[in-house]
């Protein structure tokens, strides 16, 4: 919200986000004043397809907000020409890609901010709620400190109706300490992650790899028609599993009358995806047993 604030569009202006999102990328748009725009991801890489922007841009585009999902990067090289051949700023939701990489550059570099969540559960996560925005633009970073300090630069004088949106300080020096783990947290998320697609059967379907992509698997979904007595069956075995996200953005109560459309596409994620225990604090071992017990279901 601060990043869509620092630009100064002009209220209900578009900006371009994917429809399979969770729905704090979208909230984030509408509370800077602006209009969600959704477009389908692709089905196997379930990141916004690229193929499909163009169609979206209108006069009042201004802006597209990408989501690295589940701790795979955007198809990058294609976004930013099109955010180069539209004249759009791009802003990207990082909060699950801390590390990941696509064609060696790491995401929240591409666009002019990179919105990253520390919430406890992500590969860098606080103990309790935190985030961060980086930019390499140093007007942009003034203005982004400003916002989020009551509009102050200097203390009890204010330049712009701002927020008190302050990373705490104690946070910050849990995830100071907790940054230098973070190649040895994502090397063994991915170590966990290759278990499960050497070993798991063709029944699931699993993520997509590609030499592109530096996956670091925040999250490890597969997909299957029968998702839901699939979790019940972990369930009764005692593996717990969990749905991001069981309700697409635009059939949400709270969306009714703001998003409109037809998207068939998230529909079909949200509909069959489940994602399986995929941590730091996870063995080698517990994963084979996790994969021993669906390839029976």
């Amino acid at each position: 919200m601060l990043s869509l604030k620092a630009f100064d569009f002009e209220r209900g202006s578009e900006v371009i986000v994917p429809s399979n999102t969770y729905i704090a990328t979208i909230l984030s748009i509408l509370h800077a004043g602006l209009k969600p725009v959704l477009v389908e991801p692709d089905i196997l890489t379930y990141n916004i397809d690229p193929k499909k922007i163009e169609e979206s841009i209108t006069a009042k585009t201004k802006a597209i907000m990408i989501v690295h999902l589940y701790g795979k990067s955007c198809e990058m090289d294609k976004i930013m020409e099109i955010c180069e051949k539209y004249k759009l700023r791009l802003i990207e939701d990082c909060a699950q890609s801390h590390g990941a990489k696509f064609k060696g550059q790491l995401t929240g570099t591409f666009g002019e901010f990179g919105a990253f969540s520390f919430y406890p559960t992500k590969n860098l996560g606080a103990l309790g709620d935190a985030g961060a925005v980086i930019t390499n633009d140093e007007s942009l970073a003034i203005k982004i400190k400003r916002l989020r300090n009551y509009g102050s630069d200097v203390k009890y004088y204010n330049e712009v109706v701002g927020y008190n949106s302050r990373l705490d300080e104690v946070q910050a020096g849990f995830l100071s300490i907790k940054l230098n783990k973070l190649d040895e947290i994502n090397t063994h998320k991915r170590k966990l992650a290759q278990i499960y697609l050497d070993n798991l059967k063709d029944d699931f379907i699993k993520p997509v790899v590609d030499k592109n992509y530096f996956d670091v698997y925040h999250i490890f979904n597969i997909r299957h028609k029968k998702r839901d007595e699939l979790k019940d069956y972990l369930l009764k075995n005692e593996i717990k599993t969990d749905i991001h996200y069981p309700v697409a953005p635009h059939k949400q109560n709270a969306m009714k009358n703001i998003l409109e459309g037809s998207y068939p596409i998230s529909e079909e994620i949200h509909n069959t995806t489940l994602s399986l225990p995929c941590s730091f604090g996870h063995t080698e071992e517990e994963i084979y047993q996790v994969v021993e017990v669906m390839n029976k279901f």
